[in-house]
């Protein structure tokens, strides 16, 4: 009886053993369709704006790449972690593969509307709704041009795709930054995050009516330590904390983050067949700017690229600015040479080395919720 009873409980374990092994299985995703701004802009806003100047793209493609940043995102290092190329901007006309997703972040996007220009403000048109009706266009489209077949099959994604990609979002930062740099009071800007967050639940929900599934979202980084918003927005010495970033702004993101992770919580309870992992990229970046020296970096206030000043960052004088002396055009934002130790590329984005140490922290599972890996964020784990 009790050799029954021991095999009957032998038996169930390895039942359930084999229901977690099928149930977290990798997902092979074949495309990702991402959405947000300019950290994880592949070329958007310099196919609609004019490219990102030299020396953006000198330490892994050698030139420009539509990337504001010296190399990769963390949306490159997200693709290739799946088995798939690099991501082709939607807005990008030529030489452009859709076959395996699309890439529709540009820089400056926010998800409210600005209802600025671009020159206005210096925040993009392409919020995240006009992202996400963007991403409406190419579906349908994409689908009626792919059946007349040729050259067309290979340059766009097949009809199952849609449902089974990874839809991936890095965006708000420029939420809460526009409010300040308009001028708002903390508690303004606190009472925006709720209409932030409902357009950031609409434009999910159009997603989800379009047949995606899962949903791979990075919450926002601790733009308090960002060269660009203490030279804009200096504060008093006593909210600069430990690591030398405005303790006012972390704060306001930690709160945005703690919202987000609520929001995505009831996504999870009205869109049953989805799949959602929250991604808590804020913990990583601030862990690489406080402790710099640990995992092998430098300077983590100051930016790389730039020209002048505390943080090597001028608003007039940004990377890859060039002046005319005497007839003859010099760079004025240079490289600083050495950005594989650098955390901060142009004093508003991180360099690839950075981002490459952002993305081997998170493509595990450890910073999300749940606790799962890229590869598998399309098992259900609750």
């Amino acid at each position: 009886m009790a050799i029954s009873i021991t095999l009957t409980l032998n038996i169930g374990i390895l039942l359930l053993w084999g229901l977690k092994a099928s149930s977290s299985s990798a997902c092979n995703f074949p495309a990702v369709f991402n959405f947000g701004d300019s950290n994880s802009d592949t070329g958007g806003l310099s196919s609609a704006f004019g490219p990102a100047p030299p020396p953006n793209g000198e330490t892994f493609f050698g030139k420009p790449a539509g990337r504001y940043s010296d190399g990769r995102l963390i949306i490159d290092f997200i693709a290739n972690g799946v088995g798939l190329p690099y991501l082709s901007a939607y807005l990008n006309s030529i030489g452009a593969n859709f076959s395996h997703g699309a890439n529709f972040a540009t820089a400056g996007s926010t998800i409210r509307r600005q209802n600025t220009t671009l020159f206005q403000s210096g925040f993009s048109p392409f919020s995240l709704d006009v992202q996400t009706w963007q991403f409406s266009q190419f579906k349908s489209r994409s689908l009626l041009v792919y059946k007349q077949g040729g050259v067309f099959q290979d340059l766009l994604p097949k009809e199952d795709y849609f449902s089974r990609a990874l839809y991936t979002f890095d965006i708000g930062q420029n939420d809460l930054t526009s409010g300040y740099f308009s001028n708002m009071s903390a508690e303004e800007v606190k009472a925006t995050i709720p209409d932030i967050l409902n357009k950031f639940t609409i434009a999910i929900q159009s997603i989800y009516g379009e047949g995606g599934r899962y949903f791979w979202i990075h919450n926002t980084g601790p733009f308090g330590c960002l060269p660009y918003v203490l030279d804009r927005i200096p504060i008093l010495a006593s909210q600069v904390d430990r690591a030398g970033c405005g303790a006012p702004f972390n704060e306001m993101a930690q709160l945005f983050n703690e919202k987000l992770k609520k929001t995505v919580d009831q996504l999870r309870e009205q869109l049953p067949l989805a799949v959602f992992t929250y991604v808590d990229v804020y913990s990583v970046k601030y862990s690489l700017v406080s402790q710099p020296r640990k995992f092998g970096f430098g300077h983590p206030l100051v930016a790389c690229c730039g020209h002048g000043g505390k943080y090597n960052y001028n608003i007039h004088a940004g990377c890859g600015k060039t002046i005319t002396v005497n007839g003859t055009q010099q760079l004025l934002g240079k490289s600083c040479g050495k950005p594989l130790t650098r955390v901060n590329w142009d004093g508003v984005h991180y360099t690839e080395a950075a981002n490459k140490f952002v993305f081997d922290q998170i493509s595990e599972g450890a910073f999300s919720d749940p606790t799962i890996p890229l590869t598998m964020a399309c098992n259900k784990h609750r």
